[in-house]
């Protein structure tokens, strides 16, 4: 299974080569970029290319992609992604409504066909804010991925914790569009802003690893704590967790 930290969670322990030297050494095989590097391409993939690290997925803000599409794709081919994925909305254009939801839904619909005549795949991010039930008692997420069969998630299953759901029946429901995971924890409070590094926090995950396993499209298992106060930490803890669980999961 790849492994990717999201470079986000290490927004504050930049310079960047020095944040891709130790996540080389610690066992990642690649990184997802944000668009913290998108403005010198270039010089971010050479820099992971030295560190033998790829950059397969990347989180691209939708306005980049509806606004300024060919701009994104050529960063992305720049830095040698395959996978798009929409990453979160801003509060004020997160929908409310049903009609709202289905307008979004439209939207990453284009989006996806687009892509894909670009030669990308394109996922959805989810947060919290996803799974609050609207006035007909649809949730936003069911909403989006049913508005194009064709558009696949990248489930954060540490949000689908904070927002109060179940893991596994969202990894049930949704188990042949689920093409990467984020996995962190939530253990609540200022701390870290309420996040804990994965199997340090009271969630069981190896049901959850059990879960990934069978998963028929699961490319990438990705890194990512929101606030980490010690980044070493967070990347030793991390990879000792996840090479425990995917062992005893049989996750390969």
């Amino acid at each position: 299974m790849k492994t990717l930290l999201q470079l986000y969670s290490a927004r504050n322990y930049q310079p960047w080569d020095g944040v891709l030297a130790q996540t080389a050494a610690t066992g990642f095989t690649g990184v997802e970029p944000f668009a913290a590097v998108f403005d010198d391409a270039n010089a971010f993939r050479a820099l992971a290319d030295r560190q033998g690290l790829k950059l397969p997925s990347a989180h691209v803000p939708l306005k980049l992609l509806e606004e300024e599409p060919d701009k994104a794709f050529a960063v992305c081919r720049t830095l040698g992604v395959e996978l798009i994925v929409v990453p979160w909305l801003p509060e004020e254009k997160r929908p409310t409504t049903r009609a709202a939801s289905d307008n979004l839904g439209r939207r990453l619909a284009t989006l996806r066909q687009r892509a894909a005549v670009s030669g990308f795949r394109l996922a959805y991010h989810n947060h919290d804010f996803e799974f609050v039930t609207l006035e007909d008692g649809s949730r936003l997420m069911d909403v989006l991925l049913a508005a194009e069969p064709a558009l696949l998630w990248e489930a954060d299953v540490g949000w689908l914790i904070r927002a109060g759901e179940e893991p596994l029946a969202w990894l049930d429901r949704y188990a042949d569009r689920i093409v990467a995971v984020h996995l962190k924890d939530y253990v609540g409070g200022d701390s870290e802003d309420g996040w804990a590094d994965l199997g340090h926090g009271p969630t069981a995950y190896a049901p959850i690893f059990d879960k990934l396993a069978y998963l028929p499209k699961l490319d990438y298992c990705v890194a990512e704590h929101d606030d980490p106060a010690d980044f070493s930490r967070f990347l030793r803890r991390w990879m000792e967790s996840f090479r425990n669980l995917s062992e005893a999961a049989g996750l390969k």
